[in-house]
């Protein structure tokens, strides 16, 4: 039998013994973030504060202000106290000591066994500085205490898949959607029952942490079907029997205001959380199918938004020339593309680079979805009344000196968005079209008259998100020498070729993908295009003439990238539907 003294021994044990609510842990633990660039000296200085005054840890008042993700905390411990990370390959297939180490401790006190060899645990710790529940567990197994640290997202991710079940939810029993409806309170109180209430809330945090742009909650013939919409592309999460459906719709249904009793009409709604320390809002779709209600929760994750153009992926000379643009005093510079494209981000990221305190910016957005600092943004609301003309009309009297209109839905709008141009105002706006030259074609098709048209639109960018190839598994393919002989000498491509294609590991989720870039094309109204718009020509005239004049088309950009190995040809060919 093991010597009882030390159950963390030697340095790791040193290590932790910091107190985590002293000014030295705040000192020496502050210092290293601020070598790493993780906060600057004023959001130090407003920690500490915060930590004095309400007597919480330094580490927690991090995540709490929502400076630091739970996740990148963990890390940044990790460092601090020189005890390694658990990664998703270091986890366990089964529990290990469940005799004596139970699945209720477990929970309770956040220390994951992971394996036991030669009188030695390694295990797993939220908290670093928890000694005494490391004590407990050294005394009760006999064993020595190897430690690691687990955020709290990827030991919630593990227990169900160790200890089995799904997740203690208690299912209903199976009553149809005409009972419940009469039954208010039952609802009610199965929206907020505890295990409820922690599962969505798991399913949102795993959504968060796995960098989803959306999170899908859809009702099958005998099956609840959660997914998540990861780089564009949808991936199954799970599947939860169907009698948890009234209350897990309920619970979501609650969190975004919305009338749980009303199962026929579609309904909106927003949510705002704070998740592993971020604050996050969500924007809430459901609408009645066949077997129950279908709901989306769109994630507006701010810490996930880069607002540069080069980390979204623009690339010389097409971000040269659209900078030069928007140093125009006036006129319209249209953002194109299907839903979930960038267009919206690409926008925000424009009226960053404007954003100056000698310049005055109103947005008109239908929901806002994410705030800028000195930038006043006007929600619309139909319901009142309050909707893209009238909100329009309003800001004009307020003396801006640039406009973004979330969307020209409408002649209405096209139109007063014409006029803030020809009064000398910058405007940038969105539209629903397939390429840049279309964008003309659809404002005369809403009754824009060609020369306003001619006279007000500087440019229009039309753009796509192409799916980044996961730089650890990323290889040459079967068609990549085809591809060389067919890209080779081509004007848009550059440099020696390195096309690949993607494989999948686990880093990437067997995917073969990480993160997306922007492909983009510019279409600017100069003098010839200015002709041909007032003629009337048609979008292949117009792109035709575009190309002449130096335009780089989606498919070209979309190329270039993976002639250089960034994506895919066939992510290209995917969203710009060429070859």
């Amino acid at each position: 039998m093991r010597e009882k003294g030390l159950p963390i021994e030697g340095a790791q044990r040193r290590r932790c013994a910091f107190d985590p609510h002293s000014r030295e842990f705040s000192e020496n633990f502050g210092a290293l973030l601020l070598a790493r660039g993780a906060i600057d000296d004023l959001s130090l200085q407003r920690v500490e504060r915060a930590a004095r005054q309400s007597g919480e840890r330094f580490d927690h008042v991090l995540t709490k202000l929502g400076l630091i993700s739970e996740s990148d905390l963990c890390d940044y411990l990790s460092q601090f106290l020189e005890i390694p990370m658990v990664d998703d390959a270091a986890l366990p297939n089964e529990p290990a000591l469940p005799a004596l180490i139970s699945e209720k401790f477990v929970r309770a006190n956040g220390l994951l066994p992971l394996h036991a060899e030669g009188g030695r645990l390694c295990a797993a710790i939220v908290d670093p500085f928890s000694l005494d529940t490391v004590d407990a567990v050294a005394y009760a197994t006999e064993h020595a205490i190897d430690l690691r640290l687990i955020t709290p997202a990827l030991l919630e991710k593990i227990l169900p898949a160790l200890y089995g079940g799904q997740r203690h939810l208690v299912e209903t029993d199976g009553r149809s959607d005409e009972a419940s409806d009469v039954d208010l309170q039952r609802l009610r109180d199965l929206a907020n029952d505890a295990p409820v209430i922690r599962r969505v809330n798991q399913i949102v945090a795993e959504a968060i942490e796995a960098h989803a742009s959306d999170i899908h909650i859809e009702p099958t013939l005998d099956s609840l079907l959660v997914r998540y919409r990861i780089d564009g592309a949808l991936r199954n999460v799970e599947s939860l029997p169907i009698g948890l459906k009234p209350a897990i719709t309920s619970r979501v249904k609650i969190m975004a205001q919305l009338d749980i009793a009303e199962r026929r009409l579609p309904q909106d709604g927003r949510i705002k959380l704070g998740v592993r320390g971020v604050d996050i809002d969500f924007r809430v779709s459901t609408i009645p199918t066949a077997h129950g209600e279908s709901i989306v929760m769109r994630i507006l994750d701010r810490s996930q938004v880069a607002l540069d153009f080069v980390t979204l992926g623009f690339e010389p000379p097409l971000l040269d020339a659209l900078l030069a643009i928007m140093k125009a005093p006036n006129g319209i510079i249209l953002v194109t593309g299907p839903t979930g494209s960038g267009k919206t981000t690409t926008i925000y990221t424009a009226l960053k680079e404007l954003n100056r305190p000698d310049v005055k910016i109103f947005t008109v957005e239908d929901p806002i979805e994410y705030q800028l600092a000195r930038v006043n943004q006007v929600q619309v609301q139909p319901a009142i009344g309050l909707d893209f003309p009238k909100s329009l009309r309003a800001i004009l009297r307020q003396d801006p000196d640039i406009i973004m209109i979330g969307e020209i839905r409408d002649s209405e709008t096209a139109r007063i968005a014409i006029q803030s141009a020809l009064t000398g105002h910058l405007v940038f706006s969105t539209l629903h079209t397939n390429g840049a030259a279309a964008s003309i074609t659809r404002l005369v098709d809403m009754g824009v008259e060609n020369y306003l048209i001619a006279s007000t639109v500087k440019a229009v960018l039309a753009q796509r998100l192409v799916r980044r190839l996961c730089v650890s598994c990323a290889a040459p393919g079967p068609a990549t020498a085809q591809w060389e002989r067919k890209l080779a000498g081509a004007p848009f491509v550059k440099g020696p070729a390195r096309l690949l294609s993607p494989v999948g590991c686990p880093k990437c989720h067997n995917t073969g993908y990480a993160g997306r870039s922007t492909i983009a094309e510019l279409l600017i109204v100069d003098d010839p295009m200015h002709r041909l718009i007032c003629e009337s020509a048609t979008d292949s005239t117009m792109e035709t003439a575009a190309r002449k004049a130096g335009m780089t088309t989606m498919y070209e950009n979309g190329m270039s990238k993976a002639w250089r190995g960034e994506t895919s040809v066939e992510e290209v060919l995917r969203v710009t539907r060429i070859g």
